[in-house]
């Protein structure tokens, strides 16, 4: 049975950079959850802005249905592909992991994951990419990090990571990655989005925020990168000796 590690926590936590670098480390796969995500967001705003609307997706009422992006997902189409050790999201064949960064993706991301039809073609589409994997023979396992892989995804993994960080730090942390001078000012209203999206992801009906009853709890918020990595590595390898 194909081994997976799910790392699961709140937006600027650490996940998709410590997953990676957990499955560098490894030797196994990488998958972040919310680069499938960002892919359907970025194809329904280059269609919506190709029909000449400019509104934004919390502005788009039926423009934004499941039925509209899900056909779009299926016509172009939008899918995983595995490229060496990690997923890539694709759109109409062509690469998106420099343009789903963007922040016009980010602005409208969360509209399109609150949808439950489109989480579960997510979580759907994750599931077969692994399974794919599993009966191709491929890497001794897979790292997928989101925000619900250990308690909807995957449940049955038997690693499961919970990162968190306080809003402050995981705000600096942004702010750095943009490449923003990172001021009080501008600290306090990224910590006040995040903390906006965190109480959005917690309280939604479908597949809310949380840790799974069994994860291990990580704070990241007096760790670098390095240390939370080697945390995680040492777990995985407690879990799956050999």
């Amino acid at each position: 049975m194909l081994r997976v590690i799910a790392i699961d926590g709140p937006a600027a936590s650490g996940k998709s950079s410590t997953a990676g670098k957990v499955a560098e480390r490894l030797g196994w796969v990488h998958l972040d959850s919310g680069a499938l995500y960002r892919a359907l967001t970025l194809a329904a705003l280059d269609q919506e802005e190709g029909a000449g609307g400019r509104r934004k997706a919390a502005e788009g009422g039926e423009r934004w249905s499941e039925q509209r992006i899900l056909a779009l997902a299926d016509e172009l189409p939008v899918r995983l592909v595995l490229v060496g050790n990690v997923f890539r999201p694709e759109v109409a064949g062509v690469a998106v992991e420099e343009a789903i960064r963007g922040e016009r993706v980010t602005q409208n991301v969360s509209v399109v994951a609150a949808i439950p039809e489109i989480r579960t073609w997510v979580n759907t589409q994750q599931r077969r990419a692994v399974e794919g994997m599993e009966v191709g023979g491929g890497s001794g396992g897979v790292v997928v990090d989101g925000r619900d892989i250990g308690t909807v995804v995957f449940p049955e993994a038997p690693l499961k990571v919970f990162l968190t960080a306080t809003p402050a730090e995981r705000a600096r942390r942004r702010l750095s990655q943009r490449g923003d001078a990172v001021d009080v000012e501008l600290v306090r209203r990224e910590s006040q989005a995040l903390a906006a999206r965190d109480a959005a992801d917690s309280n939604r009906q479908v597949a809310p925020l949380k840790a799974a009853a069994d994860a291990v709890l990580l704070d990241t918020t007096a760790l670098t990168l390095e240390e939370q990595v080697a945390r995680v590595v040492e777990l995985a390898r407690a879990r799956f000796p050999g």
